[in-house]
């Protein structure tokens, strides 16, 4: 019984530690592209800030739940687990909002085409809900749990990775790189799974398969007429 309980009590340690790693990482992001002097936080619109403390505090509970099951209170980890699923819904329509915005007011990245701007900020939000809904889903079912809500946070790195990467010399192609550092933090997870299980789980692959898919379908969704005629419309051209 103690062996099963310290096993536990590891695996939701490596889940904490890839909490915090994706925290840092996103956090590093965005703040080193501010101390750059490249956005004016007090011309930032409301809805700006207010997604970034929505997110500032999935980042928090992404950290507090695995810790909470090392502590063994499963009680608060539950009540957590659903105030973090309205979080979710939260910020997966505060980013459609404000992608769309951000079209309206000309406030998005030069590098990038309005219907690939509206792509991308409308399907990675709406697909970060869906992989929270179903890791919720799957609530009962731990290691798709776990994966799953990880997995939904590997899809929006997208934003810090853009801050980081030099992406005005990457137009056209900058999903690629996107995608393969994705699948290398889900590479962390399948190794874990290599180690632990002795194989990849199949919600680890669901994860890869889905990074695949989200960086393919906002390319090719930018490139259809209905999300061009859209996205001109609301630039005003």
């Amino acid at each position: 019984m103690a062996t099963t309980t310290e096993g536990a009590v590891r695996a939701e340690r490596f889940w904490q530690r890839m909490a915090i790693g994706l925290a840092l990482f996103i956090i590093f992001g965005f703040l080193q592209f501010a101390l750059r002097g490249f956005v004016d936080p007090v011309a930032a619109p409301f809805w700006v800030h207010l997604h970034g403390m929505l997110m500032l505090a999935w980042l928090a509970l992404l950290i507090v739940q695995p810790t909470l099951v090392t502590r063994q209170n499963m009680a608060l980890h539950r009540r957590l687990g659903w105030a973090g699923a309205v979080l979710a819904i939260l910020i997966a329509g505060l980013g459609v909002f404000t992608g769309i915005a951000s079209l309206v007011l000309g406030r998005f990245p030069p590098f990038f085409s309005p219907p690939y701007f509206l792509a991308l900020t409308v399907i990675e939000s709406l697909v970060f809900g869906l992989m929270v809904w179903a890791a919720v889903r799957r609530r009962h079912t731990t290691a798709w749990h776990r994966r799953l809500m990880i997995g939904a946070t590997i899809i929006i790195l997208e934003p810090a990775l853009g801050r980081i990467l030099p992406m005005p010399l990457m137009i056209g192609w900058s999903d690629i790189p996107i995608g393969l550092f994705q699948l290398g933090v889900v590479g962390i997870i399948a190794m874990y799974d290599r180690r632990t299980l002795g194989s990849i789980h199949p919600a680890t692959k669901a994860i890869a398969a889905i990074v695949i898919a989200v960086r393919l379908t906002i390319y090719l969704a930018a490139l259809t007429p209905p999300v061009i005629a859209l996205a001109d419309r609301l630039v005003g051209g």
